[in-house]
């Protein structure tokens, strides 16, 4: 099976999400990551789905979600076209022999130190699932005491965007002759 990074932009109307989330579940499909949220304009969400299934069967439930009248565009983002990211907030143990030890595995993956107890850190990071997974295994050591990860995210490179509507492009304008 392989990796597939859905965006879809769907109208923001109640119901949505649950109807998205029924086909992947009637096909026997298990949503890794789901994150839904408001795009630039008012009246469309964009929904990021990462599912692990094989080419055929992903096609079917696309052509399925096409069909959905709330369903505005699909695009299958590729890794290696997009920036993928996820947020993780994590609670480590940080006893005074060991909060150094912390603090440098906090700065070594760029993350962000939010909150400071006694005896525990809360810790931003944000990143790949690569960078996130490789940041919770330097932490174990340290215990885990809670922790709570968004979905994907993710958008195409480069200027183009999955939205149909364009945007007004700048013309420039010549400057004023001296002759007038």
């Amino acid at each position: 099976m392989a990796k597939h990074t859905l965006s879809v932009l769907v109208e923001d109307k109640p119901g949505v999400l649950t109807r998205i989330a029924g086909l992947f579940s009637r096909r026997g499909f298990n949503i890794e990551s789901l994150a839904v949220g408001p795009t630039e304009h008012a009246e469309i969400s964009r929904m990021t789905i990462v599912v692990h299934v094989e080419d055929s069967p992903l096609e079917q439930v696309t052509k399925q979600l096409n069909k959905l009248v709330e369903v505005i565009k699909i695009v299958e983002l590729d890794p290696t076209a997009s920036v993928q990211r996820e947020l993780v907030l994590v609670k480590v143990g940080a006893t005074p022999e060991t909060r150094g030890q912390v603090l440098d595995a906090v700065q070594l993956f760029k993350a962000k130190v939010i909150d400071v107890a006694a005896d525990a850190v809360t810790v931003q990071v944000v990143g790949n699932s690569g960078k996130i997974n490789d940041f919770l295994r330097v932490l174990e050591p340290f215990g885990i005491r809670e922790l709570v990860q968004s979905g994907m995210v993710a958008i195409g490179r480069g200027s183009r965007s999955i939205s149909e509507r364009s945007r007004p492009v700048a013309v420039p304008v010549p400057p004023p002759s001296a002759a007038s």
